[in-house]
Protein backbone atom coordinates (compact mmCIF):
# COMPACT_ATOMS: atom_id res chain seq x y z
CA UNK A 1 0.00 0.00 0.00
CA UNK A 2 1.07 3.56 -0.59
CA UNK A 3 0.67 4.69 3.01
CA UNK A 4 2.13 1.94 5.19
CA UNK A 5 0.25 1.04 8.39
CA UNK A 6 1.96 2.02 11.61
CA UNK A 7 2.86 -0.98 13.71
CA UNK A 8 2.67 0.76 17.10
CA UNK A 9 0.55 3.66 18.27
CA UNK A 10 0.78 3.06 22.01
CA UNK A 11 3.12 5.61 23.59
CA UNK A 12 3.61 3.22 26.53
CA UNK A 13 5.57 0.91 24.21
CA UNK A 14 8.61 3.01 25.07
CA UNK A 15 10.16 0.29 27.25
CA UNK A 16 10.88 -1.50 23.99
CA UNK A 17 12.27 1.27 21.75
CA UNK A 18 12.62 -1.18 18.86
CA UNK A 19 8.91 -1.99 18.61
CA UNK A 20 8.26 -4.28 15.65
CA UNK A 21 10.30 -4.19 12.46
CA UNK A 22 8.61 -2.57 9.49
CA UNK A 23 10.00 -5.17 7.12
CA UNK A 24 7.55 -6.01 4.35
CA UNK A 25 9.89 -8.42 2.60
CA UNK A 26 9.38 -11.27 5.07
CA UNK A 27 11.67 -14.21 4.67
CA UNK A 28 14.09 -12.16 2.58
CA UNK A 29 17.31 -10.38 3.48
CA UNK A 30 16.48 -7.22 5.45
CA UNK A 31 17.44 -3.89 3.89
CA UNK A 32 18.51 -1.16 6.32
CA UNK A 33 20.66 1.95 6.42
CA UNK A 34 24.27 1.37 7.51
CA UNK A 35 25.79 2.58 10.79
CA UNK A 36 28.41 4.84 9.18
CA UNK A 37 28.46 7.87 11.54
CA UNK A 38 31.18 7.80 14.24
CA UNK A 39 32.22 10.43 16.81
CA UNK A 40 34.22 12.66 14.41
CA UNK A 41 31.45 12.56 11.78
CA UNK A 42 28.90 13.21 14.56
CA UNK A 43 30.77 16.31 15.76
CA UNK A 44 31.12 17.42 12.10
CA UNK A 45 27.40 16.92 11.47
CA UNK A 46 26.47 19.11 14.45
CA UNK A 47 29.18 21.79 14.13
CA UNK A 48 29.12 21.68 10.33
CA UNK A 49 25.36 22.29 10.18
CA UNK A 50 25.38 24.94 12.94
CA UNK A 51 28.18 26.98 11.35
CA UNK A 52 26.46 28.02 8.13
CA UNK A 53 25.32 31.38 6.92
CA UNK A 54 24.08 32.59 10.32
CA UNK A 55 27.32 33.77 11.92
CA UNK A 56 28.18 35.65 8.70
CA UNK A 57 24.72 37.27 8.25
CA UNK A 58 22.82 37.36 11.58
CA UNK A 59 25.14 39.55 13.79
CA UNK A 60 23.82 42.79 12.29
CA UNK A 61 20.21 41.72 12.95
CA UNK A 62 20.91 40.73 16.58
CA UNK A 63 22.63 44.10 17.09
CA UNK A 64 19.75 45.90 15.32
CA UNK A 65 17.12 44.39 17.65
CA UNK A 66 19.18 44.71 20.86
CA UNK A 67 20.47 48.24 20.27
CA UNK A 68 24.09 47.87 21.49
CA UNK A 69 27.15 45.57 21.34
CA UNK A 70 27.22 44.30 24.97
CA UNK A 71 23.58 43.16 25.06
CA UNK A 72 23.94 41.56 21.60
CA UNK A 73 26.93 39.53 22.91
CA UNK A 74 24.76 38.45 25.86
CA UNK A 75 22.13 37.24 23.38
CA UNK A 76 24.76 35.19 21.51
CA UNK A 77 25.96 33.61 24.78
CA UNK A 78 22.37 32.91 25.91
CA UNK A 79 21.58 31.32 22.53
CA UNK A 80 24.61 29.01 22.91
CA UNK A 81 23.56 28.05 26.45
CA UNK A 82 19.99 27.37 25.30
CA UNK A 83 21.24 25.23 22.38
CA UNK A 84 23.44 23.27 24.83
CA UNK A 85 20.55 22.71 27.25
CA UNK A 86 18.29 21.64 24.39
CA UNK A 87 20.92 19.26 23.02
CA UNK A 88 21.53 17.65 26.45
CA UNK A 89 17.77 17.11 26.81
CA UNK A 90 17.64 15.52 23.35
CA UNK A 91 20.63 13.32 24.27
CA UNK A 92 18.54 11.67 27.01
CA UNK A 93 15.62 11.21 24.61
CA UNK A 94 18.01 9.67 22.07
CA UNK A 95 19.21 7.07 24.58
CA UNK A 96 15.62 6.13 25.54
CA UNK A 97 14.19 6.02 21.99
CA UNK A 98 17.05 4.74 19.82
CA UNK A 99 15.37 5.51 16.51
CA UNK A 100 16.14 8.08 13.82
CA UNK A 101 13.74 10.94 13.15
CA UNK A 102 14.45 13.50 15.89
CA UNK A 103 11.39 15.40 17.17
CA UNK A 104 9.09 13.41 14.90
CA UNK A 105 9.87 10.01 16.42
CA UNK A 106 9.85 11.39 20.00
CA UNK A 107 6.45 13.07 19.56
CA UNK A 108 5.13 9.88 17.92
CA UNK A 109 6.29 7.54 20.70
CA UNK A 110 5.25 9.86 23.56
CA UNK A 111 2.12 11.72 22.35
CA UNK A 112 0.87 9.43 19.59
CA UNK A 113 0.06 9.54 15.89
CA UNK A 114 -1.88 12.78 15.31
CA UNK A 115 0.60 15.39 16.69
CA UNK A 116 3.49 13.44 15.11
CA UNK A 117 1.76 13.58 11.72
CA UNK A 118 1.24 17.36 12.05
CA UNK A 119 4.96 17.74 12.83
CA UNK A 120 6.01 15.54 9.89
CA UNK A 121 3.60 17.28 7.51
CA UNK A 122 4.85 20.76 8.53
CA UNK A 123 8.52 19.78 8.68
CA UNK A 124 8.71 17.82 5.42
CA UNK A 125 6.68 20.25 3.30
CA UNK A 126 7.68 23.61 4.80
CA UNK A 127 10.24 23.85 7.63
CA UNK A 128 13.13 21.69 6.38
CA UNK A 129 12.91 22.77 2.71
CA UNK A 130 12.64 26.45 3.79
CA UNK A 131 15.72 26.13 6.02
CA UNK A 132 17.68 24.43 3.23
CA UNK A 133 16.53 27.06 0.70
CA UNK A 134 17.64 29.91 3.01
CA UNK A 135 21.14 28.43 3.47
CA UNK A 136 21.54 27.69 -0.26
CA UNK A 137 20.44 31.22 -1.16
CA UNK A 138 23.07 32.67 1.17
CA UNK A 139 25.64 30.27 -0.34
CA UNK A 140 24.73 31.57 -3.80
CA UNK A 141 24.97 35.24 -2.70
CA UNK A 142 28.56 34.76 -1.47
CA UNK A 143 29.61 32.37 -4.25
CA UNK A 144 28.75 34.74 -7.12
CA UNK A 145 29.51 38.09 -5.37
CA UNK A 146 33.14 38.17 -6.72
CA UNK A 147 31.75 38.04 -10.29
CA UNK A 148 29.70 41.22 -9.75
CA UNK A 149 32.10 43.62 -7.97
CA UNK A 150 30.59 46.92 -6.85
CA UNK A 151 26.98 46.00 -7.60
CA UNK A 152 24.24 43.66 -6.38
CA UNK A 153 24.17 40.20 -7.91
CA UNK A 154 21.23 39.52 -10.29
CA UNK A 155 18.48 37.51 -8.56
CA UNK A 156 18.26 35.07 -11.49
CA UNK A 157 21.97 34.21 -11.10
CA UNK A 158 21.58 33.84 -7.30
CA UNK A 159 18.58 31.52 -7.60
CA UNK A 160 20.13 29.42 -10.38
CA UNK A 161 23.32 28.98 -8.29
CA UNK A 162 21.24 28.01 -5.21
CA UNK A 163 19.30 25.49 -7.32
CA UNK A 164 22.58 24.02 -8.65
CA UNK A 165 23.82 23.71 -5.04
CA UNK A 166 20.71 21.69 -4.08
CA UNK A 167 21.10 19.40 -7.11
CA UNK A 168 24.78 18.71 -6.29
CA UNK A 169 23.85 17.93 -2.66
CA UNK A 170 21.11 15.57 -3.86
CA UNK A 171 23.59 13.60 -5.98
CA UNK A 172 26.17 13.40 -3.14
CA UNK A 173 23.63 12.26 -0.53
CA UNK A 174 21.89 9.77 -2.82
CA UNK A 175 25.17 8.09 -3.85
CA UNK A 176 26.69 7.18 -0.49
CA UNK A 177 26.34 7.98 3.23
CA UNK A 178 30.12 7.81 3.66
CA UNK A 179 30.62 10.29 0.79
CA UNK A 180 28.12 12.70 2.40
CA UNK A 181 29.85 12.46 5.82
CA UNK A 182 33.29 12.90 4.19
CA UNK A 183 32.07 16.11 2.50
CA UNK A 184 30.76 17.22 5.90
CA UNK A 185 34.11 16.54 7.62
CA UNK A 186 36.14 18.41 4.95
CA UNK A 187 33.86 21.46 4.89
CA UNK A 188 33.64 21.60 8.70
CA UNK A 189 37.46 21.75 8.87
CA UNK A 190 37.48 24.52 6.21
CA UNK A 191 34.89 26.65 8.00
CA UNK A 192 36.57 26.24 11.43
CA UNK A 193 39.78 27.50 9.80
CA UNK A 194 37.91 30.52 8.35
CA UNK A 195 36.39 31.38 11.74
CA UNK A 196 39.84 31.06 13.38
CA UNK A 197 41.21 33.60 10.85
CA UNK A 198 38.46 36.06 11.89
CA UNK A 199 39.06 35.34 15.62
CA UNK A 200 42.85 35.85 15.36
CA UNK A 201 42.34 39.03 13.31
CA UNK A 202 40.00 40.35 16.01
CA UNK A 203 42.41 39.54 18.82
CA UNK A 204 45.18 41.44 16.97
CA UNK A 205 42.87 44.47 16.60
CA UNK A 206 41.97 44.36 20.32
CA UNK A 207 45.66 44.09 21.25
CA UNK A 208 46.24 47.24 19.16
CA UNK A 209 43.66 49.10 21.24
CA UNK A 210 40.60 49.05 18.95
CA UNK A 211 38.05 48.75 21.76
CA UNK A 212 35.84 51.79 21.08
CA UNK A 213 32.78 49.61 20.23
CA UNK A 214 32.81 48.15 23.75
CA UNK A 215 32.85 51.50 25.61
CA UNK A 216 29.42 52.27 27.14
CA UNK A 217 28.46 48.84 25.81
CA UNK A 218 24.95 48.68 27.35
CA UNK A 219 23.89 52.20 26.33
CA UNK A 220 20.55 52.20 24.45
CA UNK A 221 19.59 48.56 25.19
CA UNK A 222 16.19 47.52 23.81
CA UNK A 223 13.76 46.41 26.53
CA UNK A 224 10.74 45.14 24.51
CA UNK A 225 9.96 41.42 24.91
CA UNK A 226 9.13 41.10 21.20
CA UNK A 227 12.41 42.72 20.08
CA UNK A 228 14.40 40.41 22.41
CA UNK A 229 12.42 37.43 21.06
CA UNK A 230 13.22 38.35 17.43
CA UNK A 231 16.91 38.91 18.39
CA UNK A 232 16.87 35.38 19.85
CA UNK A 233 15.36 34.08 16.59
CA UNK A 234 18.22 35.59 14.57
CA UNK A 235 20.86 34.31 17.04
CA UNK A 236 19.31 30.84 17.36
CA UNK A 237 19.20 30.55 13.54
CA UNK A 238 23.02 30.51 13.72
CA UNK A 239 22.85 27.70 16.30
CA UNK A 240 20.22 25.69 14.44
CA UNK A 241 21.51 22.18 13.87
CA UNK A 242 22.21 21.36 17.55
CA UNK A 243 19.59 18.58 17.27
CA UNK A 244 20.75 17.14 13.92
CA UNK A 245 22.41 14.01 15.31
CA UNK A 246 19.05 12.84 16.73
CA UNK A 247 17.73 12.57 13.17
CA UNK A 248 20.27 9.84 12.31
CA UNK A 249 20.40 7.83 15.58
CA UNK A 250 20.06 4.51 13.72
CA UNK A 251 23.11 5.37 11.60
CA UNK A 252 25.35 6.14 14.62
CA UNK A 253 28.03 3.75 15.83
CA UNK A 254 27.29 3.10 19.56
CA UNK A 255 24.59 5.83 19.76
CA UNK A 256 24.33 5.71 23.58
CA UNK A 257 27.99 6.90 23.78
CA UNK A 258 28.44 8.84 20.52
CA UNK A 259 25.31 11.01 20.82
CA UNK A 260 25.99 12.73 24.21
CA UNK A 261 29.76 12.91 23.60
CA UNK A 262 29.45 14.56 20.16
CA UNK A 263 27.00 17.15 21.56
CA UNK A 264 29.29 18.01 24.49
CA UNK A 265 32.22 18.61 22.11
CA UNK A 266 30.48 20.41 19.23
CA UNK A 267 28.15 22.93 20.89
CA UNK A 268 30.58 24.55 23.42
CA UNK A 269 33.15 24.75 20.58
CA UNK A 270 30.69 26.56 18.29
CA UNK A 271 29.47 28.88 21.11
CA UNK A 272 33.03 30.01 21.96
CA UNK A 273 33.82 30.60 18.28
CA UNK A 274 30.61 32.62 17.75
CA UNK A 275 31.34 34.91 20.71
CA UNK A 276 34.95 35.49 19.60
CA UNK A 277 33.85 36.14 15.98
CA UNK A 278 31.29 38.73 17.15
CA UNK A 279 33.97 40.42 19.28
CA UNK A 280 36.22 40.47 16.20
CA UNK A 281 33.48 42.07 14.06
CA UNK A 282 32.96 44.78 16.71
CA UNK A 283 36.71 45.38 17.02
CA UNK A 284 36.98 46.02 13.26
CA UNK A 285 33.73 48.01 12.85
CA UNK A 286 31.70 50.52 14.82
CA UNK A 287 28.11 49.41 15.61
CA UNK A 288 26.76 51.78 12.93
CA UNK A 289 29.14 50.32 10.30
CA UNK A 290 28.12 46.79 11.29
CA UNK A 291 24.40 47.70 11.01
CA UNK A 292 24.86 49.19 7.52
CA UNK A 293 26.85 46.18 6.26
CA UNK A 294 24.94 43.87 3.93
CA UNK A 295 27.42 41.04 4.57
CA UNK A 296 29.26 41.47 7.88
CA UNK A 297 32.05 38.98 7.21
CA UNK A 298 32.90 40.52 3.81
CA UNK A 299 33.01 44.04 5.32
CA UNK A 300 35.32 42.66 8.05
CA UNK A 301 37.54 41.12 5.34
CA UNK A 302 37.74 44.40 3.40
CA UNK A 303 38.79 46.28 6.55
CA UNK A 304 41.25 43.76 8.03
CA UNK A 305 42.60 41.55 5.21
CA UNK A 306 42.80 44.15 2.42
CA UNK A 307 43.72 42.43 -0.84
CA UNK A 308 43.14 39.02 0.76
CA UNK A 309 39.47 39.85 1.47
CA UNK A 310 38.36 37.39 -1.26
CA UNK A 311 39.33 34.59 1.15
CA UNK A 312 36.34 35.52 3.35
CA UNK A 313 33.84 35.30 0.46
CA UNK A 314 35.31 31.89 -0.44
CA UNK A 315 35.19 30.74 3.20
CA UNK A 316 31.55 31.79 3.62
CA UNK A 317 30.60 30.00 0.39
CA UNK A 318 32.36 26.82 1.62
CA UNK A 319 30.75 27.21 5.04
CA UNK A 320 27.22 27.58 3.72
CA UNK A 321 27.67 24.68 1.29
CA UNK A 322 28.83 22.42 4.16
CA UNK A 323 25.93 23.59 6.33
CA UNK A 324 23.36 22.94 3.61
CA UNK A 325 24.83 19.43 3.20
CA UNK A 326 24.22 18.74 6.92
CA UNK A 327 20.69 20.21 6.77
CA UNK A 328 19.91 18.10 3.70
CA UNK A 329 21.42 14.94 5.25
CA UNK A 330 19.23 15.14 8.37
CA UNK A 331 16.14 16.69 6.71
CA UNK A 332 15.80 13.77 4.30
CA UNK A 333 15.76 11.39 7.28
CA UNK A 334 12.62 13.04 8.78
CA UNK A 335 10.77 12.44 5.53
CA UNK A 336 12.09 8.84 5.36
CA UNK A 337 11.20 7.94 8.98
CA UNK A 338 7.71 9.55 8.73
CA UNK A 339 7.02 7.47 5.62
CA UNK A 340 8.29 4.32 7.37
CA UNK A 341 5.72 4.94 10.12
CA UNK A 342 2.87 5.38 7.62
CA UNK A 343 2.63 9.19 7.80
CA UNK A 344 3.95 9.84 4.29
CA UNK A 345 3.63 7.90 1.00
CA UNK A 346 5.33 4.50 1.25
CA UNK A 347 7.76 5.22 -1.61
CA UNK A 348 9.51 7.80 0.63
CA UNK A 349 10.32 5.06 3.21
CA UNK A 350 12.38 3.05 0.75
CA UNK A 351 16.15 2.91 0.26
CA UNK A 352 18.27 2.32 -2.84
CA UNK A 353 19.08 -1.37 -3.09
CA UNK A 354 22.80 -0.83 -3.76
CA UNK A 355 23.68 2.60 -2.33
CA UNK A 356 21.60 2.00 0.87
CA UNK A 357 20.55 5.67 1.01
CA UNK A 358 16.94 6.93 1.43
CA UNK A 359 17.05 8.40 -2.09
CA UNK A 360 13.27 8.92 -2.64
CA UNK A 361 13.02 10.98 0.58
CA UNK A 362 16.11 12.98 -0.41
CA UNK A 363 14.71 13.64 -3.90
CA UNK A 364 11.40 14.82 -2.41
CA UNK A 365 13.18 17.17 0.05
CA UNK A 366 15.29 18.66 -2.74
CA UNK A 367 12.19 19.17 -4.93
CA UNK A 368 10.40 21.10 -2.15
CA UNK A 369 13.55 23.20 -1.53
CA UNK A 370 13.76 24.11 -5.23
CA UNK A 371 10.16 25.39 -5.05
CA UNK A 372 11.07 27.47 -1.94
CA UNK A 373 14.04 29.06 -3.74
CA UNK A 374 11.72 30.66 -6.33
CA UNK A 375 10.26 32.96 -3.63
CA UNK A 376 13.19 32.99 -1.15
CA UNK A 377 13.58 35.84 1.35
CA UNK A 378 16.34 35.19 3.90
CA UNK A 379 15.15 37.27 6.89
CA UNK A 380 11.46 36.29 6.76
CA UNK A 381 12.38 32.60 6.27
CA UNK A 382 14.58 32.77 9.41
CA UNK A 383 11.86 34.32 11.62
CA UNK A 384 9.08 31.94 10.59
CA UNK A 385 11.38 28.91 10.50
CA UNK A 386 12.38 29.74 14.11
CA UNK A 387 8.74 30.23 15.23
CA UNK A 388 7.72 26.78 13.93
CA UNK A 389 10.92 25.07 15.09
CA UNK A 390 10.57 26.28 18.70
CA UNK A 391 6.88 25.35 18.76
CA UNK A 392 7.85 21.71 18.12
CA UNK A 393 11.03 21.85 20.26
CA UNK A 394 8.79 22.87 23.17
CA UNK A 395 6.45 19.94 22.54
CA UNK A 396 9.39 17.49 22.39
CA UNK A 397 10.94 18.81 25.63
CA UNK A 398 7.55 18.54 27.41
CA UNK A 399 7.57 14.88 26.29
CA UNK A 400 10.95 14.37 27.99
CA UNK A 401 9.58 15.93 31.21
CA UNK A 402 6.61 13.54 31.02
CA UNK A 403 8.99 10.55 30.71
CA UNK A 404 11.21 11.76 33.57
CA UNK A 405 8.23 12.15 35.90
CA UNK A 406 5.95 9.28 34.80
CA UNK A 407 8.43 6.72 33.39
CA UNK A 408 11.64 7.00 35.45
CA UNK A 409 12.14 3.20 35.18
CA UNK A 410 12.81 3.31 31.38
CA UNK A 411 16.41 2.24 30.58
CA UNK A 412 18.67 5.15 29.59
CA UNK A 413 22.46 5.45 29.47
CA UNK A 414 22.43 9.22 30.02
CA UNK A 415 20.30 11.42 32.31
CA UNK A 416 20.02 15.21 32.22
CA UNK A 417 19.07 17.10 35.46
CA UNK A 418 15.33 17.92 35.31
CA UNK A 419 15.96 21.67 35.72
CA UNK A 420 17.61 21.82 32.25
CA UNK A 421 14.56 20.68 30.19
CA UNK A 422 12.35 22.96 32.36
CA UNK A 423 14.54 25.97 31.38
CA UNK A 424 14.40 24.95 27.69
CA UNK A 425 10.60 24.56 27.83
CA UNK A 426 10.21 28.01 29.42
CA UNK A 427 12.48 29.49 26.70
CA UNK A 428 10.45 27.74 23.97
CA UNK A 429 7.17 29.13 25.35
CA UNK A 430 8.72 32.62 25.48
CA UNK A 431 10.11 32.40 21.93
CA UNK A 432 6.74 31.27 20.55
CA UNK A 433 4.56 33.78 22.45
CA UNK A 434 6.76 36.92 22.72
CA UNK A 435 6.66 38.00 19.04
CA UNK A 436 2.90 37.21 18.87
CA UNK A 437 2.13 39.35 21.95
CA UNK A 438 4.49 42.21 21.17
CA UNK A 439 4.28 42.46 17.37
CA UNK A 440 1.49 40.21 16.01
CA UNK A 441 1.90 39.45 12.31
CA UNK A 442 -0.67 37.94 9.96
CA UNK A 443 2.00 35.52 8.62
CA UNK A 444 2.06 33.69 11.98
CA UNK A 445 -1.68 33.03 11.62
CA UNK A 446 -0.99 31.60 8.14
CA UNK A 447 1.65 29.28 9.63
CA UNK A 448 -0.76 28.03 12.34
CA UNK A 449 -3.47 27.47 9.70
CA UNK A 450 -0.94 25.56 7.55
CA UNK A 451 -0.03 23.29 10.49
CA UNK A 452 -3.68 22.44 11.15
CA UNK A 453 -4.43 21.99 7.45
CA UNK A 454 -2.70 18.63 7.96
CA UNK A 455 -6.01 17.41 9.49
CA UNK A 456 -7.46 17.28 5.94
CA UNK A 457 -4.87 14.60 5.01
CA UNK A 458 -4.52 12.83 8.38
CA UNK A 459 -8.01 11.42 8.82
CA UNK A 460 -8.62 9.90 5.36
CA UNK A 461 -5.06 8.76 4.59
CA UNK A 462 -3.66 7.77 8.02
CA UNK A 463 -6.54 7.31 10.49
CA UNK A 464 -9.01 5.63 8.08
CA UNK A 465 -6.22 4.23 5.84
CA UNK A 466 -7.86 5.19 2.55
CA UNK A 467 -5.34 4.35 -0.17
CA UNK A 468 -6.38 5.22 -3.76
CA UNK A 469 -5.55 2.35 -6.08
CA UNK A 470 -3.87 4.53 -8.70
CA UNK A 471 -1.32 5.67 -6.05
CA UNK A 472 -0.36 2.03 -5.49
CA UNK A 473 0.43 1.71 -9.21
CA UNK A 474 2.42 4.96 -9.14
CA UNK A 475 4.40 3.64 -6.13
CA UNK A 476 5.21 0.40 -7.96
CA UNK A 477 6.44 2.22 -11.07
CA UNK A 478 8.52 4.66 -9.00
CA UNK A 479 10.02 1.74 -7.08
CA UNK A 480 11.18 0.13 -10.33
CA UNK A 481 12.41 3.44 -11.78
CA UNK A 482 14.39 4.48 -8.66
CA UNK A 483 15.60 0.91 -7.82
CA UNK A 484 14.43 1.13 -4.21
CA UNK A 485 12.98 -1.35 -1.70
CA UNK A 486 11.29 -1.16 1.72
CA UNK A 487 13.60 -1.05 4.75
CA UNK A 488 13.51 -2.35 8.31
CA UNK A 489 14.27 -0.45 11.52
CA UNK A 490 17.81 -0.99 12.78
CA UNK A 491 18.27 -2.84 16.07
CA UNK A 492 20.58 -0.62 18.12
Amino acid sequence: STMRERKTTDPLHLADPLHSSTDVSEGKEKLRLKQEVGLISGVSLIAGTMIGSGIFMSPEWVLHHMGNPASSLLIWAACGLLAMFGALSYAELGTIIKESGGEYIYILRIFGSFPAFLFAYTSVILVRPAGLAAVCLSFAEYAIAPFYPGCASPQVAVKCTAAACILILTIINCLNVRLATSVMNIFTAAKLLALLVIVVGGLVLLANGQTQSFQNGFQGTTAGIGAIGVAFYQGLWSYDGWNNLNYVTEELKKPEVTLPRALMIAIPLVTCLYLLVNVSYLAAMTPSELLSSGAVAVTWGDKVLGSWAWLISLSVALSTFGSSNGTFFSGGRVCYIAAREGHMPGILSMAHVRCLTPSPALLFTSSMSLIMIISGNFTSIVNFFSFMAWLFYGMTISGLLYLKIKKPELPRSYKVPIVIPIIVLMAAVYLVLAPIIDQPQIEILYIVLFIFSGIIFYFPLVHFKYHPRFLQKVTLHLQLLLEVAPTTRDAN
